[in-house]
Formats: structure tokens, C-alpha cells, sequence
């Protein structure tokens, strides 16, 4: 029998000191989506609500749209935007999907349930102006934002939800009760009966979700936990599941995928 126990929460759930230049990737990344947005067709800083955060930057392929990909990115629901992950677009615009990306206010000013409000918000309005099918991505906490979007309690309109084809969590957290226990805490101010009802691992997905896991083999060990979690949860409340661990990939690389059309991670989100 193994026993296991976690001292170290904060450890547990810390990314950037577990990965070699793990500082190096946010400035990276900035200077590759600025360079992308200069050479793409795309709105940008489109508002979706009242805030100085709600605005999404929207791209558009170059050939005929086959849809809508909506990409929430990462950050502990406490930092980063839209400005970061615009080259993440890549791979779907080269299969002509449209690409929603939004920005969301973050805690402590607001409380991770308003974050899935103002998510929902972006999903509708951009839903309303791109026409097909429609995927969920996100991206650690986006992660679980996408997931929530995909509950029957947190969904979007019906018009909006019955156009989701599937939902791609990357390296997400399904289950919040374990930040309770972190010192993320001082900003999220969860409290247990917030962090069950945001979680997406305790929550009733839609009726026909299907919903694919996506975390790297070299994550931390509470992500790849995390990521089997709701592969497991909601395929027993009758979703279409799957749960994949990429190999060679920790938190920051794992998202690599979507700059390349032919990638796995690509050809998962698209069922190609």
C-alpha cells in the first residue's frame, strides 16, 4: 500500500519554479503575439461588457469560417490577458476557425463567480457574431472557466450551448477545494462553499458534453490529479470523456500544440 500526503500545498500547486527558464516564457510570449497580431485579419479590444477587462480580441481565418474556437487563457484567475496568448491562434486559423480570445476581470477584485459571468458574456456576444460550430479551450484556470461554460448551471444561452461541440481543458483545475489551502487564497478569498460550487468536478455538466483532459506528463503532480479528475467524474454523469497526458510537456509548453494545425492537441479540440 502507498500513502501519500501533501505537506506543502502551495509547492503543490506552484508551476514556474518546477520548470528550467520558466520566467523566460511570459516575456516570450508577449513579444510573439504582438508580432502575430501584426500579421493576421483580427478586431481587437472588442468590449463585452461595462469593464475595463471585458474585451476580447477576435481573429479571423483567410479562407471561409468553419467556426468558432473560444480560448480562455490562464493565470490563477489573478493575472495576465488577452495581450499574451494571441499566436496560440495559429494552428485553428490555418484550419479556418475563427478565434476568440478573451480578457476577464480578476481577483481580488472580483470573485471567480464573476469571472465565469463576464466569460459568458464574451461567449454569447462573439457567438453572435461568428456563425458554426463552436469549441471551448482554456488554459489552467481558463481551464476550468471552459468547463464551467460547459455546466448546466453556468452554461450560456441555449442557442449559444446547443452550437458547443467540445470542450479542450488544458492542464485545468476542476476541483478548487485545494487552493483553500494555498496562499492564492489571500486573493481568491475562497470559502469552501464557494470553491464546491465553482468547482467544475463537482458540478453537473450539460447534457451531451464531450470534453477532452489535456495536461503534460511533466506537470506538477496535483495537475495531472486535477486533469483525471473530471475525466473521471463526468464520464460516470454520462459525458463523452477523455483524459490525455502528453508527453515531454510541463505547464507552460503544453499549450505548444495549438500553434500547429497538424498537432495533436489541434486535431483533438476539431475531433479530426
Amino acid at each position: 500500500m502507498s500513502m501519500q500526503r501533501i505537506a506543502d500545498w502551495d509547492d503543490a500547486y506552484s508551476n514556474i519554479a518546477h520548470i528550467p527558464g520558466g520566467e523566460d516564457f511570459i516575456p516570450r510570449w508577449e513579444d510573439d503575439a504582438a508580432a502575430f497580431r501584426k500579421q493576421v485579419i483580427c478586431d481587437l479590444d472588442v468590449a463585452y461588457g461595462s469593464g475595463d477587462r471585458e474585451k476580447y480580441d477576435l481573429f479571423h481565418p483567410s479562407g471561409p469560417s468553419k467556426g468558432l474556437l473560444f480560448f480562455v487563457h490562464g493565470g490563477y484567475w489573478l493575472r495576465f490577458d488577452k495581450s499574451l496568448w494571441s499566436h496560440f491562434a495559429t494552428g485553428a486559423l490555418a484550419k479556418d476557425y475563427h478565434v476568440c480570445m478573451p480578457s476577464y476581470p480578476l481577483c481580488p477584485d472580483v470573485e471567480i463567480g464573476d469571472i465565469l459571468v463576464s466569460a459568458r458574456s464574451a461567449l454569447e456576444q462573439c457567438a453572435s457574431q461568428v456563425s458554426g460550430p463552436i469549441y471551448l479551450c482554456g488554459h489552467s484556470a481558463g481551464g476550468q472557466i471552459v468547463t464551467m461554460l460547459t455546466c448546466t448551471n453556468h452554461g450560456p444561452v441555449t442557442s449559444v450551448a446547443e452550437r458547443i461541440e467540445r470542450t479542450v481543458s488544458i492542464a485545468g483545475v476542476h476541483d478548487l477545494r485545494p487552493l483553500l489551502n494555498t496562499e492564492l487564497n489571500e486573493r481568491l478569498k475562497l470559502t469552501p462553499q464557494k470553491a464546491t460550487q465553482w468547482s467544475p468536478a463537482l458540478s453537473q455538466p450539460a447534457e451531451n458534453a464531450d470534453v477532452v483532459c489535456w495536461v503534460g506528463i511533466d506537470e506538477r503532480p496535483e495537475f495531472i490529479r486535477q486533469n483525471q479528475l473530471l475525466s473521471n467524474i463526468w464520464i460516470g454523469l454520462g459525458s463523452v470523456t477523455s483524459c490525455v497526458e502528453e508527453a515531454g510537456r510541463h505547464h507552460f509548453d503544453v499549450i505548444d500544440g495549438l500553434r500547429d494545425p497538424h498537432s495533436p492537441l489541434i486535431r483533438a479540440i476539431f475531433k479530426d
